[in-house]
């Protein structure tokens, strides 16, 4: 009998030994498109001057201090054109899927979604159809947006309007805290798009699985967040340590990954629930007990440290994969004093 074949959306490619794994590892991470993509944003600060990277340009969502208490978050998503070209349903639940995670990210929800979509009928109406069924996964409605009908390629965004009451900004991030990722492994690895989507997996369970990031906040057991981008793991890392001027060195073996998916491969993608987590070290375990609590995994796999420096140890080999603050990854620089987060909304209002 001849062997079944493999899933390629599952496997990538085989999984090396080990020292060819991390040579891999840092190969990819420098040539990952997703992460070399974030570099134009230095446009921003060139425009618009510099950011606090709290009430302007640079993390998941912008705040600003909300009527009443708490904050009003707004955030936005162009859909990458590959996704749209070959999939306009996927792209139309990635539209909300990445909107409800920048908002879970800075310790929020969504309030509401506008889209604009700009294509062929067709087209148009796939994607408007896999917000939809999003929109009723995630519980988020979507308010309206823009729609032109015409030839030519597809284009998908989405912006979202959220509210919290505790912030996870990168700027947040110290020495001497938990590094955690916490992430949804059940799913399917759409090769060549390196998306690990686990919305099927877990629909019935996407709108809790979001909402545990405001109780960690709320509760002081999450003081910074990001959610894991097209840039992959260790690039969205790079951008959480990139504000502060932080460093850390990711112990691979901790690493929660499925049992199919090579760890080079797993490090480049991007998943549907992923989130990188910065904790009181002292309070690291009860951090991760909530998503534990949901059949998530949730592990320590660092400590932040004052070097400056994005490293991975896999056994006893070790590389230093850049220094985020000082080569720029967004380019939007590092934060001074003001872009210290406040720590809670009163203090923002000034109370």
């Amino acid at each position: 009998m001849a062997p079944a074949p493999r899933r390629l959306d599952r496997m990538m490619s085989e999984e090396p030994s080990r020292p060819e794994a991390l040579t891999e590892i840092v190969q990819r991470y420098r040539g990952h498109a997703g992460l070399l993509a974030k570099s134009p944003l230095r446009l921003v600060d060139e425009v618009l001057g510099p950011t606090d990277w709290i009430t302007g340009p640079g993390d998941d969502a912008a705040a600003l201090p909300g009527e009443g208490g708490g904050f009003l978050l707004a955030a936005g998503e162009a859909i990458w054109p590959p996704l749209v070209d070959a999939d306009p349903y996927a792209a139309g639940i990635a539209a909300v899927v990445a909107n409800v995670n920048d908002m879970a990210a800075m310790g929020g929800w969504v309030l509401g979604i506008v889209d604009t979509m700009v294509g062929p009928e067709p087209l148009v109406r796939r994607a408007l159809e896999g917000m939809q069924a999003a929109s009723k996964l995630y519980g988020v409605p979507i308010l309206g947006g823009h729609l032109t009908v015409r030839d030519g390629p597809v284009s998908v965004s989405a912006f979202a309007i959220g509210r919290a009451r505790v912030l996870l900004p990168a700027v947040n991030a110290a020495p001497g805290q938990a590094l955690l990722l916490a992430v949804a492994l059940e799913g399917h690895l759409r090769g060549g798009l390196q998306i690990f989507s686990s919305v099927s997996e877990r629909a019935d369970r996407l709108a809790g699985d979001v909402a545990v990031l405001p109780t960690v906040a709320e509760s002081g057991l999450c003081l910074a967040a990001k959610d894991v981008s097209m840039a992959g793991l260790l690039g969205t890392l790079a951008m959480l340590l990139e504000p502060s001027g932080v460093g850390v060195t990711v112990e691979l073996d901790r690493v929660p990954k499925p049992e199919n998916v090579p760890l080079p491969d797993w490090l480049g993608a991007f998943p549907s629930f992923g989130f990188l987590l910065c904790a009181p070290p002292e309070r690291a375990e009860a951090c991760a007990a909530p998503f534990h609590d949901r059949g998530l995994a949730c592990e320590i796999i660092g400590t932040i440290d004052a070097t400056g420096e994005l490293r991975v140890r896999l056994g006893n080999r070790e590389a230093t994969l850049a220094r985020p603050a000082v080569e720029g990854v967004t380019g939007l620089g590092r934060a001074g004093q003001s872009g210290k987060a406040p720590s809670s909304a009163d203090e923002a209002s000034g109370v």
